[in-house]
């Protein structure tokens, strides 16, 4: 018996997929389902009918699960970013965890239990908020994009936001509609307020206000200025960028500055590091203190090691691991990075880290021109991991020990796989837990020289 189109069927939820839906199974087909729950038996009507699998839409709690629990935010599930909202926290730790060993498991070939996974806080972690402008009926809505569309959903207040967010969106809206400032039109190209960016440091408590603009020029900037410091006293930069190309990409490559110095500065495991409105820095600082201490453990440092620390970004990673290293050397093939790298290392007096820009041949080339081999690689790829010659040059120096930082386990199983071929066995692996309420999970693994 096939599941069809509009069928309605009752469904057991099993468990949580790596994109935050339900899955149960009916008649052996798997059906996958927004907002289930593990535990929930669900009357489900089907949306879509493939022949390996089916998607549904809840129609109706038949039995609620343990693990379920009333979602706190008013958006819940229009916006679609908190996929676990109405899971217990508890539990999505432990889907979470599930994944990662079942992602190692079937793609990597190896059934090694996860440690246990690292938490903090489930509220207001985000240190990070890329809020889309639009108008629709005439009305200003700044907020989140719905999912699969460019339909602004205005949000008064994000739960994963700091709070001082709210009254800095309050004060555009109102400086957008008193100064009949226009807003950017995706279909039509027109229109300049596109996005407002805003960044907070959690350890100093400064913040960064940037304006992304369809133009050169903010009108009544001084006013807004004005407006948004008597709001909120910890802003300590006001910036604008500018991004007139028809795209989704959200910043463009010039920033301009209005107040301030144009950077604001945290302190990561340590280290005190410049933020620039074009920087990379972890969304989550609690968390990604506990995951680069973790990282620090795995890589197992005496003071007498070279660690090579590719996909170094603004260095953060290498610069947090530098006291117990002989050297450090960072490479990463975005030269703006590398120029933040080198800022962080200078201003935190580090002396035994370098910075290059280039790519892992690049790497390679340079220590064996120092006739030199690093002891440990630490490795921290995009989404997509490793291609599969970044993971051969690796090899080639022959190190000790990889330690691998992933924000995608399954990709991260994937190069497992790769590395077992390329003479690393993977030792240890401990999950992440950056983006609570959400479906993704990160994890570093330990792979040490066979």
């Amino acid at each position: 018996m096939s599941v069809e189109k509009n069928q309605d069927i009752e469904l057991n939820i099993e468990a949580v997929t790596n994109l935050g839906s339900g899955v149960g199974h009916y008649d052996g087909m798997a059906v996958f389902v927004s907002g289930g729950v593990p535990g929930d038996t669900l009357l489900v009507h089907i949306i879509k009918a493939k022949k390996t699998y089916a998607v549904g839409k809840i129609q109706r709690i038949l039995t609620p699960s343990k693990d379920r629990i009333e979602s706190d935010c008013p958006l819940f599930p229009a916006c679609g970013g908190c996929a676990l909202r109405t899971l217990s926290y508890e539990k999505e730790l432990a889907e979470k965890k599930q994944q990662v060993e079942d992602a190692f498991s079937h793609l990597g070939g190896v059934d090694m239990p996860a440690e246990e996974i690292l938490f903090d806080e489930t509220m207001r972690y985000r240190n990070k908020a890329q809020y889309p402008v639009s108008v629709e009926n005439g009305e200003v809505k700044i907020g989140f994009y719905a999912p699969h569309s460019h339909r602004v959903l205005d949000c008064d207040d994000c739960l994963l936001q700091p709070a001082e967010f709210k009254a800095i969106i309050d004060i555009f809206r109102a400086y957008i509609i008193e100064n009949k400032v226009s807003v950017y039109d995706a279909v039509t190209g027109t229109g300049l307020v596109r996005h407002i960016y805003l960044r907070k440091a959690f350890a100093t408590g400064e913040i960064m206000v940037c304006v992304v603009i369809n133009g050169n020029t903010l009108p009544q900037s001084e006013v807004l200025i004005e407006n948004l410091l008597k709001a909120v006293s910890s802003i300590k930069t006001v910036l604008f960028n500018i991004n007139k190309a028809k795209t989704n990409v959200i910043l463009g490559k010039e920033t301009q500055v209005l107040y301030g110095d144009g950077f604001i500065e945290d302190v990561l495991c340590g280290v005190r590091v410049r933020l620039s409105a074009l920087s990379f820095y972890q969304v989550n600082r609690a968390m990604a203190e506990k995951l680069y201490l973790k990282a620090a453990e795995f890589a197992g440092l005496t003071g007498e090691e070279i660690l090579l620390d590719l996909y170094c970004g603004t260095g953060t990673i290498g610069l947090s691991m530098a006291k117990y290293a002989k050297r450090v050397i960072g490479v990463e093939i975005l030269p703006e990075a590398i120029q933040d790298a080198k800022k962080n290392a200078e201003q935190n007096g580090i002396e035994n880290a370098e910075f290059y820009c280039g790519d892992a041949k690049f790497a390679l080339k340079r220590l064996e021109e120092e006739k030199l081999s690093p002891n440990v690689v630490l490795l921290d790829p995009p989404r997509k991991g490793c291609d599969a010659a970044v993971l051969e040059t690796v090899a080639e120096m022959a190190p000790q020990k990889i330690v691998y930082i992933s924000c995608d386990p399954a990709t991260q199983a994937r190069d497992t796989k790769r590395l077992w071929e390329l003479g690393y066995k993977l030792q240890r692996l401990c999950p992440a837990d950056l983006f609570p309420r959400t479906a993704h999970v990160e994890n570093v693994a330990l792979f040490l020289k066979a």
